[in-house]
């Protein structure tokens, strides 16, 4: 009997984090859906994967929208028909002192990290619950667990609500077959690290991480993985601390 191919979206694929755990998926065999609103580099990145666009394909996903995460179910079903893992992965913030955060900056974080895994969990714990089995990862946030503020309070605040919403949702969907768990990175070797973060105040970070570097976003992806594959049915509803010894419980 051939083996049936297991299906993913993953949010926020365009680069970045979700770029490599897009490209973990489809190396672990999985065809890959990969979900931006920056749709062009998503299309190129599903390019590269699969050429024809049999086992990855990009499509246009705003994450604020349940809409969106609505027609993105409905279009990997047609196109697949069925799906098996949903990674919450898309991410976004802005560094501002927290007594100045604007109500504006703090609605848009909040959309981006928090409501988006609100509407993802909605909208695919529904669909998995109906058929019996899913997974469903989180990509949260050291931020979320310590309270850094060093991608901005707004953006720790919008972690740490995820981490609570996926312990209720892990809780409800249970016993449909389903698990949610989330994934809590601390500081990752990412482009928008050195990007964003002065070469000294980087230096500083790497000191006080007890292993000595930063992650691999290498690291995040075989975890999300390992979580999405049919035998996890028994880890739900935990935070997996990805930081070097930086947070320990």
């Amino acid at each position: 009997m051939t083996k049936q191919i297991r299906t993913v979206l993953v949010t926020g694929a365009a680069r970045g984090l979700g770029a490599v755990v897009a490209r973990r998926f489809h190396d672990a065999g999985y065809q890959v859906a990969l979900g931006d609103i920056v749709i062009e580099e998503a299309q190129a990145l599903a390019r590269e994967l699969s050429t024809d666009g049999s086992s990855a394909f990009a499509l246009k996903l705003d994450v604020t929208a349940k809409a969106d995460f609505a027609a993105a179910r409905d279009t990997l079903l047609e196109r697949w028909g069925s799906i098996d893992v949903l990674v919450n992965n898309a991410g976004a913030s802005k560094v501002v002192p927290v007594m100045e955060i604007t109500a504006e900056q703090f609605e848009q974080v909040i959309n981006v990290n928090l409501r988006s895994v609100l509407y993802g969990c909605q909208v695919f714990g529904q669909y998995f619950a109906h058929r019996g089995a899913g997974r469903i990862v989180n990509i949260a946030s050291l931020a979320g667990q310590n309270g850094g503020s060093a991608t901005g309070a707004h953006y720790a605040a919008a972690k740490g609500g995820a981490i609570t919403l996926t312990k209720v949702f892990a809780r409800d969907l249970a016993a449909y077959g389903v698990t949610v768990n989330a994934i809590s990175p601390g500081p990752l070797d990412l482009p928008v690290v050195h990007e964003s973060v002065p070469a000294d105040k980087l230096e500083q970070i790497i000191a006080g991480i007890p292993v000595g570097k930063l992650g691999s976003a290498t690291y995040i992806a075989d975890i999300a993985v390992l979580l999405a594959c049919a035998e996890a049915g028994f880890a739900n509803g935990a935070c997996w601390d990805v930081n070097g010894g930086l947070y320990m419980r």
